[in-house]
């Protein structure tokens, strides 16, 4: 049975769209059938791996409405063992659709029940807020990992997605854990860089991952041109730095 990984940090911009599509691909490398699940309504991850978001006739938002199975929404091996559930900007109505709705909090893990069998692991883009959309994803996961963006108000925001996550625990998913995490745009030339993870080791009871993102302008790079790091530039830091992650994951040091 797959585990389900939430990717969330309600700040935008710390690499939450970064991690979901190069750590599907590098678990995909590794052999491991992924299925990317993209619930935020710019649709940054689906057009990541070069789907055009705006000629898609099923994405999330017709799941969620309950106009399409799954199935039907699903376009499969995007890049070889990778199957994304696409996202759009219809989605940003979504919550207001949703009002009145019974149990909508458990939309997305009553479908997701359907086909995580069939995958190692799926993996959640969040949209960069506390909305409906992360709390269907947070209920349908095993655990939630968060990317921080090395910089001096990384731990703004944080302690507010830790307490959504234990709320979500206590209320919605017993099952749910932090999963871990992880460090991106890391300068190790910088002494703030340091600095931050340091101050978040200190302050946090949670997995931090040895793997750190780097700064890296292929990684940057690459979305413009649809493809995952490993596929675009696979020599590259941040190809390399993904595929660590991928390791750690997989040898659940997460957990």
């Amino acid at each position: 049975m797959g585990k389900i990984i939430s990717i969330a940090n309600q700040k935008g911009g710390v690499g939450k769209t970064t991690t979901s599509i190069n750590l599907s691909a590098a678990l995909a490398l590794k052999a491991k059938k992924v299925l990317v699940i993209d619930t935020d309504p710019q649709g940054n991850t689906t057009s990541g791996f070069g789907i055009n978001k705006n000629e898609l006739e099923n994405t999330i938002y017709e799941l969620i409405l309950g106009d399409c199975s799954i199935r039907d929404c699903i376009i499969e091996n995007v890049i070889e063992n990778v199957d994304i559930i696409p996202s759009n900007v219809n989605l940003a109505a979504s919550e207001i659709e949703l009002i009145g709705v019974d149990k909508k909090e458990f939309i997305l893990k009553n479908e997701v029940d359907y086909v995580k069998d069939k995958y190692d692991y799926i993996i959640i883009d969040c949209p960069p807020s506390l909305n409906m959309l992360t709390i269907n994803a947070m209920t349908t996961s095993d655990s939630v990992l968060v990317p921080i963006q090395c910089e001096y108000y990384a731990l703004e925001g944080l302690s507010q997605l830790i307490h959504t996550v234990n709320l979500v625990k206590e209320r919605l998913n017993p099952e749910l854990d932090l999963e871990g995490v992880l460090f991106t745009m890391f300068d190790a030339r910088t002494n703030l860089s340091m600095q931050v993870v340091e101050n978040v080791k200190a302050n946090l009871k949670a997995n931090v991952y040895e793997t750190m993102i780097p700064r890296n302008i292929r990684l940057a790079e690459a979305p413009s041109y649809g493809m995952p790091i490993n596929v675009y530039d696979p020599k590259s830091a941040g190809a390399e730095a993904y595929m660590s992650l991928a390791d750690e994951i997989i040898g659940g040091k997460g957990e």
